[in-house]
């Protein structure tokens, strides 16, 4: 959602005229309404919104997916809009990856090209490899994967553009289809959009989770957490540990707040950090609050953060979009990824924040040395690293858009 939004205020002036094809949010299980979010499009944008079946209605068999609920009718939906009115491309921007499948359908029945945009891979070896639980559980995802492995192949093959979010994906996509050439995935990163900042500043939850003013230093992280995280995490809590015990006055002034870290809807979220903070004894600086807050509710909380922990998986593709906002919050902010991850070199090129990096478990000990020494120790929580100007444009909503644009004309040349 997040790519459509920034990018449509744009999009006329360069020559495209948007229409949103998108479910309702009251059909989106564990989905958080943001009233906001409205007024950082134009207002005449035209979005149609697809009703399919409630979760009420399946949870109780069990089927609690978006797209078994709610894909029918979205298909039907894209149907009527492409045979009674004229388009000239179909942009796919979601992670419900069901929908790609539309893209040779739609092509084929009304000769109109797509675009892919992949957020996260489709086809992912990464639960596999790591021998962690995927989210929903084992079956869920097999079943998925299977799916993923059938249909992806065409869905490819048909595309007349591919972008992603992380340049490891074309490499992937490469490596699973010998016939695919990692070049013609356009490696565009979610952009960021100053505006958002500047309503978060002026904006007040309806019940805040930090308490700002109460004499305490807050780090905050805003996001989801898993298994994948828990490099970063013990290493961040355990670098605390050495830091409390070797000054206690300083460290009990720090608290750490993890906010929105589970996908799963009430009263089924998970608790990922307060687990590894209990094992490591400092549960008692730790709050998390697992379930999913408004967008602006969480922008508010990183620009008021005394600091920020922008927390990488250990899976070197993960980009994390978060990075962006983080950046144009201009708060002291520890940058902790895979060393691979192309988050790290986005934040070193734009020159904020400090960073820090790990390939797997074995790093575990330098790393919270080096977390104790050069983040606590050296009082680098109190320093602020302002972004380069010029080398944070390329990642601006407008710059972003423009690159999308570019993609979409050469996706209705080459058709």
């Amino acid at each position: 959602m997040q790519r459509a939004r920034l990018a449509i205020p744009y999009l006329k002036a360069l020559g495209w005229e948007p229409v949103v094809l998108a479910i309702a949010p009251e059909f989106i299980e564990g989905g958080v309404l943001d009233p906001l979010m409205e007024s950082t499009y134009p207002a005449d944008t035209r979005i149609v919104r697809v009703r399919g079946l409630a979760p009420q209605m399946t949870r109780w068999a069990g089927i609690g997916s978006l797209w078994l609920r709610c894909g029918r009718a979205f298909r039907a939906a894209g149907d009527h809009l492409l045979r009674t009115e004229k388009f000239d491309l179909v942009f796919f921007t979601t992670t419900q990856f069901n929908a790609f499948t539309l893209g040779p359908r739609w092509k084929r029945r009304f000769c109109v090209p797509y675009v892919l945009d992949y957020q996260d891979p489709w086809v992912n070896d990464y639960y596999a490899r790591t021998r962690t639980r995927p989210p929903g559980g084992h079956l869920k995802f097999a079943w998925s994967q299977w799916q993923a492995r059938h249909q992806e192949p065409e869905v490819l093959r048909q595309a007349a553009g591919v972008i992603a979010v992380s340049d490891a994906y074309g490499k992937n996509l490469a490596a699973n289809y010998p016939w695919f050439p990692a070049a013609r995935v356009r490696l565009i990163p979610f952009g960021a959009a100053a505006q958002d900042l500047e309503i978060a500043r002026r904006h007040r939850p309806a019940t805040a989770l930090i308490d700002f003013k109460d004499g305490f230093f807050h780090h905050v992280y805003a996001g989801r957490c898993g298994h994948d995280m828990a490099i970063s995490l013990t290493a961040i809590l355990r670098a605390f540990k050495q830091f409390l015990a070797h000054h206690p006055e300083q460290a009990r002034r720090i608290r750490f707040h993890f906010i929105g870290t589970d996908y799963a809807p009430p009263p089924l979220g998970r608790e990922w950090v307060l687990p590894i903070a209990k094992q490591e004894g400092v549960a008692q600086f730790v709050t998390e609050h697992c379930y999913r807050v408004p967008y602006f509710d969480a922008l508010y909380y990183i620009v008021h953060a005394d600091a920020l922990l922008a927390v990488g998986s250990n899976d070197p593709t993960y980009s994390a979009s978060k990075i962006f906002p983080y950046i144009l919050a201009e708060r002291p902010m520890l940058v902790l990824f895979h060393q691979k991850s192309p988050v790290l070199a986005f934040t070193r090129e734009t020159g904020c924040g400090q960073c820090f990096s790990f390939e797997n478990a074995s790093d575990l000990d330098a790393l919270t040395a080096q977390l104790h020494t050069e983040w606590f120790q050296a009082q680098s929580m109190l320093k602020l690293s302002p972004a380069n100007p010029s080398a944070f444009e390329p990642f601006t909503a407008a710059s972003m858009t423009q690159q999308l644009v570019e993609c979409f004309e050469a996706a209705v040349r080459s058709d």
